[in-house]
């Protein structure tokens, strides 16, 4: 027996495969320390407020109203109307119902989105998606129909005080031809946190409808909700702009609810492409996201409890990590959103894969930093010397798994 050309891709081991394969084992295995997947915190406070809200549907028979029914291919329509509005009235943007698709999950819009603009068209020409940022999410490298759908561009690096550094697009390097079919950023980034600057975002923006392609914004951890980002960054939105967001990283990642807001043509080709693939989104998710709106609850908690929780998580981590590297040893990206630090380990003599396999032998799992840039066409050893871990565990946790990275790093040292 023997796949197709599809089936063949898509069974070949991918890092996004290998990253959940890890979280899967380490939430079986007790005493793995979980660095490396991407799964929010479980915040009491939200936890509390989920459940109440769950037995609150459940007593006016709107829980069973979503579990019982199918929605609509572009998602559940009670939600869109709440969304629309909200987003109206709290960013000024011009948008109504028509304007926003909800999918099972952002991995599956970002498929859809990429095989939509990327790949190869009906008179013959390849389009690709351009990433003008690396490091990007690794989830995006395995998620075209075609191959070498995807093409990214090295970032400037600005060194900070105090062992940090930050990634900035390099504006001057950026080349965007006429195999560019879609521009993709997200903001803030997994892997590394960042948040690229008003002044850059518009500099794309206006970039993409020179060329007369859509701007692809992942928005999964930014405002205004779940509001992971802890610098100034104003949220963007035109016709011309796809704007993806979650209900994960508000503590819902097994609701599975993706939510794209762009142009009517955008919506109605995602509705149909629901319709083909999975009938309809989840319902779940979205019933809970209306009540949230409907009751204020979802923008304030986000700005009142989610952030300050991760900011404050973050600033731990960072101290826990400083008690055993210096900065001579490992530099750590200015931390402005998201649930990760991406760490660089500028002179270490083993590549951050070795790195990865060693950890992973006294059960302490990260993620090799070479994931995470897909489409550099040239080699560059930066790639092999970052890795990313997620400050989410509890701060022992934490304490555990960087006391053990620091070890092997001074035996990998010590070796070299």
């Amino acid at each position: 027996m023997s796949f197709s050309a599809f089936g063949d891709k898509f069974t070949r081991h991918s890092g996004i495969t290998r990253l959940m394969e890890d979280m899967g084992e380490g939430l079986r295995t007790p005493g793995t320390v979980m660095l490396g997947g991407g799964n929010p915190a479980q915040i009491p406070a939200m936890n509390d407020y989920f459940h109440q809200l769950l037995q609150q549907m459940h007593d006016e028979g709107k829980l069973t109203d979503a579990l019982c029914n199918y929605d609509g291919p572009q998602g559940k329509s009670t939600l869109l109307n709440s969304l629309a509005e909200l987003l109206s009235k709290e960013q000024g943007w011009q948008i109504s119902p028509k304007n926003i698709a909800l999918t099972n999950g952002s991995q599956s819009a970002f498929f859809y989105l990429f095989n939509l603009y990327a790949g190869h068209r009906a008179d013959g020409q390849k389009k690709r998606v351009l990433f003008p940022l690396a490091p990007e999410y690794l989830g995006y490298a395995d998620a075209g129909l075609d191959e070498d759908l995807f093409v990214s561009t090295r970032p400037n690096i600005e060194m900070l005080p105090e062992g940090q550094f930050k990634y900035h697009v390099d504006f001057e390097h950026l080349h965007i031809g006429e195999d560019t079919g879609l521009i993709c950023v997200s903001r803030p980034t997994n892997p590394t946190g960042n948040v690229i600057t008003d002044d850059e975002l518009l500099k794309l923006d206006a970039l993409a409808q020179q060329h007369d392609i859509p701007l692809l914004i992942d928005n999964a951890y930014g405002v205004p909700f779940p509001g992971i980002i802890f610098s100034e960054a104003r949220p963007l939105w035109n016709p011309n702009i796809i704007l993806c967001m979650s209900l994960s990283k508000l503590g819902l990642p097994g609701s599975r609810c993706g939510i794209i807001i762009a142009d009517e043509k955008v919506i109605s080709a995602i509705s149909n492409m629901n319709g083909i693939i999975s009938l309809a989104p989840g319902s779940i998710g979205p019933a809970m996201a209306h009540e949230m709106i409907q009751r204020g609850d979802l923008l304030r908690l986000s700005e009142e409890v989610i952030k300050p929780f991760y900011q404050e998580r973050v600033k731990q981590t960072i101290a826990v990590i400083r008690r055993y590297l210096p900065e001579d040893r490992c530099l750590i990206h200015k931390p402005e959103g998201a649930i990760f630090l991406w760490l660089w380990f500028k002179d270490l003599p083993i590549s951050t894969e070795v790195l990865y396999q060693r950890l992973k032998q006294r059960g302490v799992l990260m993620v090799p930093g070479h994931f995470f840039f897909p489409g550099l066409e040239a080699e560059w050893p930066h790639t092999h010397q970052c890795m990313r871990m997620n400050y989410v565990p509890d701060s022992e946790v934490i304490e555990r798994g960087v006391a053990i990275l620091a070890e092997e790093i001074e035996r990998a040292r010590s070796e070299g």
